[in-house]
């Protein structure tokens, strides 16, 4: 299966770059390039994207309102945005995991961690490692751990539908911690814990890991240290 990609950057020749390396990949494919988050969104309608490389600012309609669009817009639900940001956490970041992004990107990272991160978006995982996810921690933390809109106490309604295993794979999935780590720590299967993760963004109405790590922290299942 062919992973179509959709490259939104207002930099031309950054998106020549990205392109050259994206179309070199046997299972991936550049189905459109947009300079701005408005043509980014009406591309990925009509592209049927897989994965965007969503840049974070681009002029008009930025990468965070595009990103936004795209997790509320229901035909859209399988398009996995990754936010390409200067730094590996930016104020923009937690944001972007909120409106519905599945993870975020260096642009200074190695050509194989690029590719790695469209597949991994792809299949439905979230671009969070631990280092990453103590960053966004960080930000939580520095904005006051309140979210953006009301969905909040809504959530932490929903844990109680949780049951107790799931509730523990959804700590380790806040801590950034991959299949086959949480079933180490768990001991049990990895095939099982995917189980408990699919089941909990289920009842929790997340489109991905990324989405849960923010729920985990929203809804207070988990506490940042700040030791």
């Amino acid at each position: 299966m062919t992973i179509r990609v959709l490259l939104a950057d207002d930099q031309a020749l950054l998106r020549s770059a990205f392109r050259v390396l994206v179309d070199s990949e046997p299972d991936m494919q550049v189905v459109g390039e947009a300079s701005d988050g408005a043509e980014a969104v009406a591309l990925a309608r009509r592209e049927r994207a897989d994965v965007v490389l969503m840049d974070i600012r681009m002029p008009g309609t930025d990468g965070l309102a595009a990103t936004r669009l795209i997790s509320a817009d229901p035909s859209l639900a399988h398009v996995r945005v990754v936010i390409l940001t200067t730094f590996e956490v930016d104020d923009y970041v937690v944001r972007s995991l909120r409106a519905g992004a599945s993870g975020f990107l260096g642009k200074g990272s190695e050509p194989e961690e690029m590719l790695s991160a469209i597949r991994i978006a792809a299949g439905g995982e979230a671009l969070l490692s631990p280092t990453a996810t103590k960053g966004l921690i960080a930000r939580f933390l520095a904005q006051g751990g309140a979210a953006d809109d009301d969905h909040g106490p809504a959530r932490h309604a929903r844990l109680g539908a949780l049951t107790v295993r799931e509730r523990e794979v959804l700590v380790q999935v806040a801590g950034g911690h991959s299949n086959d780590e949480i079933a180490e720590r768990l001991e049990v299967s990895p095939l099982t814990v995917k189980t408990h993760v699919n089941r909990a963004m289920a009842k929790l109405g997340a489109r991905d890991r990324a989405q849960l790590v923010v729920i985990a922290y929203e809804s207070g299942l988990v506490r940042p240290r700040t030791d």
